[in-house]
């Protein structure tokens, strides 16, 4: 079974590398609003329901990388897309608020 996690510098490498991800932003509108990843699609956690097809047809072109402020949220989201039949999906360590401090400086912490 694959990870539950991945970590900000295993996301780095798969980017680096080309590797077909999508990354998914399962925090709120203001939220996003403050401080986001370049290429991350918003789809706030309470609305993810509403958007499995979606993620389903995201799933079978690459890896779902689902991240929120501190990881706890997108950990939830993706137990649920699991137990939805979509295994091929990980929750970012440390969600956005890791990412700025070891990948990208300019995304503010909040």
């Amino acid at each position: 079974m694959n990870p539950l996690e991945i970590t900000v510098a295993e996301l780095q490498a798969k980017l680096a590398a080309g590797e077909a991800v999508h990354l998914v932003d399962v925090r709120e509108p203001m939220e996003h609003a403050t401080a986001a990843i370049d290429g991350a699609e918003l789809i706030p956690m309470n609305t993810v329901p509403q958007r499995l097809a979606h993620l389903e047809d995201r799933a079978e072109s690459g890896q779902l990388v689902v991240f929120c402020h501190h990881g706890m949220r997108s950990l939830m989201v993706i137990n649920w897309l699991r137990e939805q039949g979509i295994p091929n999906c990980v929750s970012l360590a440390g969600g956005i608020d890791r990412w700025s401090i070891e990948a990208d400086p300019k995304v503010p912490r909040y």
